[in-house]
């Protein structure tokens, strides 16, 4: 097979798409090379699918022989997707998807296999341009390639593709993907951007999408398959006739009615089945609905409730629960809900509510993140559960998936810039929401559940955090974005951040293309809806509490020397297991390359000091002039060895033993012996001098003499 490659300079590092080489016998396959970085994406068709929905695939993963590592744990070998592959499969899946003809049933399979990691690029856009490539390579029907691109900004610059190192310092990370001439996905995390940067980083990533798709297409021309002709199942337009004539009115009626959810739903169902019951044709034998018309039947009355639906937004402004375009639902904040955790709250808008719990613990509680990028410690995590009874449903619930995942880093994203410094507040913080209600925003309702429950917990954040879910229906913006909205709407996004600016935004369109003046109006909507629900919030947190929960662990912070952290630990772990049997406590120590960080936590007050104090002792070095309380280690002619600190002996003379002549040092102390010493000299090669007579006070003289 011939091979193909086409490359350009962007952000002055080669991006390299490469065919007709690795893995032939995919449908399309591609290597994408960006730096050292190298990802292999492969897409395979399956014809013939009847399943109700698109059965489309993305698996990202990561080979840890990219970045030169072996995988941790007893099998050796790389196992379930880690937070970041499941990550990066949904940045690839959401903006290629909409890409696909409606009513497209083939099953396809996009993976992308991380090659190579320099640790300098991250793989996730090439991971994006390798997926759509490969599609567009294959024999898929999808419309076009996108291109992805990451913008940051740093000291006033927009960087495109910042590195791992440039990313730690930008302002914001934000990802866009999109089509020749149009923006279709955007993802990202800011510490408090105003919306017009947002908008400027958009506008900056949209030139350089251009050029990814560009390329995409000159070797998609060079050795693409030809696509296959999709045509969707051939609906009778009498029959579309009779639905429409008969459900029309009645559809409408529905939706002006300002229903729930629940019986909204219900009584569009039950008028579906009424409609299949008059209209489909029944079998003699068995007396069921012919199941073809039916199918038809539905595909028509869905159709039908879309179109209703963006013509009473559109045209009549008027939304299915009775609200204005940019009305929010009402609103009801309760914190510490809960009586024994650490911090919690529930937030309900209207139907859609959140039970925020956080849970405070020690830095051996961190999430070690192996990743291709090197290790590292999240001292925050954010878990979501989307539970069954959430929407009334029956189904059995097997942890969380690749949703409700990236619904929890996106609040993680939202509440992340606004902790408290690591140094200040040295916890590791876990935030559970658990979905109790669903009808739109839920990631939204944990951010703002979080909020309140972290400050709930008594956690100082800089600022609240509120979110919501914004969409656009035609011309029409919608503050606060209900589920059958977002079915029938053309652009979904959520929005988070404080009153000064945003800290995380999601956005996915479903169309070719929004008017940027349309852009600009929703994301001010977006700022209105969240200062609002900011001033909820805010009418809650007088019951933020001053200190944290009585049922969280006392956690302390020392910073020593990284010379002592030896000391502490002691040969075998006998020093620290020490300290830990004594006191109580559990000691952690951390080395970050410059000094040791010892995190102590426990249940009491007295355990804390104690613990304090035993630390100390191993860390403490002998000052002049300080007064020890010290042990006698070794008894020689001429003095007594004493141990005044753990592992720290000083030399007490038999001269500085008394205010007189001793003749012998055991005539005063013995080993074992208890006495208070001061430290009167420390010589250039750290030993000391110890002296028991200055360690006196003026009464303690007088009597000493008078006992003679």
């Amino acid at each position: 097979m011939e091979k193909f490659k086409e490359a350009f300079e962007l952000a002055g590092r080669e991006l390299r798409l490469e065919t007709g080489e690795l893995a032939r016998q995919a449908g399309g396959a591609v290597k994408v090379s960006y730096g050292d970085t190298v990802v292999l994406a492969t897409c395979c068709v399956s014809p013939g699918g009847n399943l109700p929905f698109f059965p489309l695939t993305v698996d990202y993963r990561e080979k840890t022989y990219a970045a030169g590592k072996i995988p941790g744990g007893f099998f050796k070998r790389e196992g379930k997707p880690q937070e970041k592959e499941v990550i990066t499969s949904r940045l690839i899946d959401r903006p290629i998807r909409p890409l696909f003809p409606e009513g497209y049933k083939d099953e396809v399979q996009v993976f992308i296999s991380v090659l190579s990691s320099d640790g300098i690029n991250n793989s996730d856009i090439p991971a994006m341009i390798g997926g759509s490539c490969a599609v567009a390579l294959s024999s898929a029907p999808m419309e076009d390639p996108i291109g992805a691109i990451r913008i940051g900004k740093i000291d006033g610059e927009f960087i495109v593709n910042p590195t791992f190192e440039q990313i730690n310092d930008s302002e914001f990370d934000i990802i866009v993907a999109g089509k020749e001439g149009t923006i279709t996905m955007i993802e990202g995390k800011a510490y408090e951007t105003s919306e017009e940067d947002i908008l400027k980083a958009i506008n900056k990533a949209e030139e350089y999408v251009a050029q990814i798709v560009d390329l995409q297409n000159k070797i998609v021309e060079k050795a693409g398959k030809e696509k296959l002709v999709y045509e969707p199942a051939p609906i009778d337009d009498e029959l579309a006739k009779k639905v429409r004539n008969k459900a029309s009115a009645a559809i409408t009626e529905i939706f002006k009615s300002a229903y729930s959810k629940q019986v909204r739903s219900s009584k569009l169902t039950e008028l579906k089945d009424q409609i299949i019951e008059k209209l489909a044709e029944k079998d003699p034998e068995t007396g069921e609905s012919d199941s073809d018309i039916s199918g038809q039947i539905k595909t028509i009355f869905g159709k039908l409730e879309k179109e209703i639906l963006r013509k009473m937004v559109t045209e009549d402004k008027l939304r299915v629960d009775g609200r204005k375009p940019d009305e929010l639902r009402p609103i009801t904040c309760k914190a510490g809900y809960l009586p024994r955790t650490h911090g919690s709250a529930v937030f309900t808008k209207d139907e859609t509510q959140s039970l925020g719990v956080i849970t405070l613990g020690t830095t051996s509680d961190q999430q070690i993140m192996d990743e291709l990028e090197g290790e590292y410690k999240k001292h925050f995590m954010v878990h979501y559960n989307f539970l069954p009874f959430c929407v009334g449903e029956v189904r059995r619930y097997f942890g969380p998936k690749r949703r409700e995942i990236g619904h929890g880093l996106l609040a993680e994203r939202a509440l992340y810039p606004v902790l408290p410094d690591k140094e200040d507040f040295p916890y590791t913080i876990r935030l559970v929401s658990d979905i109790l209600e669903s009808n739109g925003s839920s990631s939204m309702a944990t951010v703002c559940a979080g909020t309140l429950a972290l400050l709930n917990g008594g956690i100082k954040m800089k600022a609240p955090v509120a979110g919501v879910g914004m969409g656009i229906i035609g011309d029409t913006i919608l503050t606060d974005m209900l589920g059958d909205e977002d079915h029938a709407g053309d652009m979904d996004f959520k929005v988070a951040g404080t009153r000064k600016g945003v800290t995380a935004i999601q956005m996915d369109i479903k169309i070719s293309g929004i008017n940027r003046e349309i852009l600009r109006e929703a994301l001010q909507k977006a700022k209105d809806a969240r200062l609002s629900t900011l001033e909820e919030i805010e009418k809650e947190t007088p019951k933020a509490k001053d200190n944290l929960s009585p049922w969280a662990p006392q956690l302390n912070t020392l910073t020593i020397k990284k010379s002592k952290i030896g000391a502490v630990i002691g040969p075998g772990g006998k020093n620290i297991n020490h300290i830990q049997d004594e006191s109580d406590a559990s000691v952690d120590i951390d080395d970050d390359g410059q000094q040791g960080t010892v995190t102590i936590s426990t249940d009491s007050r007295e355990s804390m000091d104690r613990a304090v104090k035993m630390v100390k002792g191993f860390t403490d070095e002998a000052e002049v002039g300080k007064i020890y309380e010290g042990t006698v280690q070794t008894v020689k002619n001429y003095g007594a060895f004493v141990e005044v600190l753990p592992g720290m002996d000083g030399l007490l003379h038999i001269s500085e033993l008394a205010p007189y002549h001793v003749a012998k040092v055991t005539d005063i102390l013995n080993e074992g012996d208890t006495v208070k010493v001061k430290c009167t000299k420390i010589d250039d090669r750290g030993k000391i001098s110890l002296s028991r007579v200055e360690a006196m006070t003026n009464e303690e003289l007088e009597a000493e003499k008078k006992d003679r």
